[in-house]
């Protein structure tokens, strides 16, 4: 037993961490999809917003989300600050405090630190989509409301005991959990801001605003690559070898095939093989494949990944299209993908993968049971983070302001918000613009 323990311990630990270094990962795919004007303002929001999850979490959003209450939101363990345990590694007589987490072994420190990474996540989701035009400090009042209250409530449902898990809908490493919860506080941030100053045209013109630096966007994508085999295979929360394994190689095809297919599709598409839609795609896939991970086959995890992969680009054009602007394709990629992810468990399941869980698919033979309590899952959870997070934006935009002014955001957030620059050695861009005889206006997209 003690062995068990401490193998399952290890490994939830370093999953944790690999989880945690996903920062990283979000940090760089943002900052290189963003002008260089605004690099050092994305990376401080990417680098500060896991220190606010952190507080939101271990403050109070903790016990919402696990603590034992009712079927909507946790009302025990509400504050991180005792050495309460429900769990076989010590023995502990707080039985009943956490008992969603009781199927777990390892030690509440380590329960805590694995789900707090992926709370940061959620965070970090919203950061990209919102770019190029939000005050900081609103960003991080924001982030603290998310992972302190929006975020927890909506996963009590899921993984908290709530009313969702009662009804069967399964979300293994947090398709929907993280995924969509992040992607519909980015898509409502992105609206309620507006787009960015000269994004949108008379006449439904779009136009193209460029990042700055695609070799960091892509060590970005291959970090958080790197980083789901933390996300995914250590949902397990314990040292089963056969199941880490499957999960490991469910990831990976997924992320492959979504890579793949949006690559192709960006090329049918737009005429080229875009090189954002490329790595979109592949983050695509790696979402699409969170909710089913662990439930379906590797087959059916390359179709997951495809399908991820090819609509994630038409997606992108269609956000751009109904004028909502979101720089780094985070609605895309997260919310729409999330959402898809979670609507396959339904279709792809198979019993044999996690035997007693989800049960067959409606294409193997399950019927619509599982397709309806998914779709059920998604559609709450939707509303419910819809409804708060817009609400959240619109008292932060009532009492702090949430955009910053037309001047700023035409000479970049770095100097406005932070008062320095990502690249200070490059030819200042006023001099670089007024030698090449451009105003202000058109030399918008440095």
């Amino acid at each position: 037993m003690e062995m068990k323990v401490m193998a399952d311990t290890l490994w939830v630990l370093i999953t944790g961490m690999l989880v945690f270094f996903m920062n990283l990962g979000f940090g760089c795919v943002e900052a290189g999809f963003q002008q260089s004007k605004n690099c050092v303002n994305i990376l401080s929001k990417n680098f500060v917003v896991f220190a606010a999850s952190t507080v939101a979490f271990w403050f109070i959003g903790w016990g919402l989300m696990f603590g034992d209450g009712n079927p909507f939101v946790g009302l025990q363990g509400l504050f991180m600050t005792g050495g309460l345990d429900n769990s076989p590694a010590t023995g502990d007589a707080y039985q009943g405090v956490y008992s969603a987490l009781n199927w777990t072994g390892v030690p509440l420190a380590a329960k805590f630190f694995f789900q707090l990474v992926f709370a940061g996540t959620a965070a970090t989701i919203v950061s990209g989509a919102v770019g190029g035009r939000i005050k900081y400090f609103s960003f991080i009042v924001f982030s603290l409301v998310l992972v302190g209250i929006i975020y927890p409530i909506s996963g009590h449902w899921i993984w908290g005991g709530g009313w969702l898990a009662k009804a069967g809908f399964w979300d293994f490493a947090g398709s929907t959990v993280v995924h969509s919860v992040g992607g519909w506080a980015a898509l409502t941030g992105a609206v309620i801001l507006g787009p960015r100053f000269g994004k949108f045209g008379p006449n439904g013109r779009i136009n193209a605003i460029p990042g700055h630096n695609m070799a960091l966007a892509l060590i970005g994508a291959l970090v958080l690559w790197l980083g789901w085999f933390g996300f995914n295979p250590g949902s397990t929360m314990a040292a089963d070898p056969r199941l880490m394994s499957h999960i490991c190689l469910t990831t990976n095809m997924a992320a492959c095939t979504g890579l793949l297919a949006a690559t192709a599709m960006s090329t049918w598409m737009l005429k080229k093989p875009d090189f954002g839609m490329t790595i979109n795609g592949c983050l695509a896939g790696l979402v699409a494949i969170t909710a089913g991970c662990a439930f379906v086959s590797v087959s059916s995890s390359a179709i997951i990944g495809l399908i991820a992969g090819a609509i994630v680009v038409p997606a992108v054009i269609f956000f751009d299209k109904m004028r909502i602007d979101d720089p780094v394709g985070a609605t895309s990629v997260h919310l729409v993908c999330g959402t898809l992810g979670t609507l396959f468990v339904g279709l792809f399941a198979q019993d044999w993968v996690s035997p007693n869980t989800t049960g067959d698919g409606l294409l193997f033979g399950g019927g619509t049971k599982l397709l309806m309590a998914q779709l059920t899952g998604i559609v709450a959870v939707g509303a419910f983070v819809l409804v708060a997070s817009s609400i959240t934006w619109l008292v932060v935009k009532a009492v702090m302001g949430i955009r910053v002014s037309l001047q700023e955001e035409i000479e970049g957030l770095d100097i406005g918000e932070h008062g320095n620059q990502a690249y200070p050695d490059f030819v200042g861009r006023k001099s670089h613009i007024s030698y090449l005889g451009v105003s202000n206006s058109e030399g918008r997209s440095s």
